[in-house]
């Protein structure tokens, strides 16, 4: 004997408040991501009107902040140990990488404190590469 329901039953997904909780994570990561500062080096660059972008794979960055804080590829190394690193850094190179130094100074730095830097990248035969920014 076969029994038969009267009334057929239908699944159905209520998505009304879908919208309201997509609204809510979207508002919410929009908010965080605002928050969040990505760990960069703050440096106010010179100005320049012939600035080029320059390809940053396969560089170098050397970065020199206003209170003379060096940093290669954001990692803090004092002026003394500078060469080193930066010996160290080109020997982790392939051999036939053609190595570019991106150099990002800080405006306000007296010229004579980039011109020992170049003079080390002089030293080491590497293509130093100056940062500015377009006005």
């Amino acid at each position: 004997m076969k029994i038969e329901r009267r009334q057929k039953r239908a699944a159905e997904v209520y998505t009304a408040s879908l919208n309201d909780i997509m609204f809510f994570l979207l508002l919410f990561f929009l908010i965080v991501s605002t928050m969040v500062t990505p760990a960069a080096i703050r440096v106010l660059l010179p100005n320049s009107s012939t600035a080029e972008k320059v390809a940053i794979k396969k560089n170098i960055n050397l970065t020199i902040t206003s209170d003379l804080r060096y940093y290669v590829n954001n990692t803090e190394v004092p002026f003394e140990a500078l060469e080193g690193q930066l010996i160290r850094v080109i020997g982790e190179r392939h051999e036939g990488d053609d190595i570019n130094v991106l150099l990002q100074a800080d405006k306000n730095l007296n010229l004579q404190d980039i011109i020992h830097v170049i003079d080390i990248g002089n030293k080491l035969q590497v293509k130093m590469v100056l940062f500015t920014q377009k006005e």
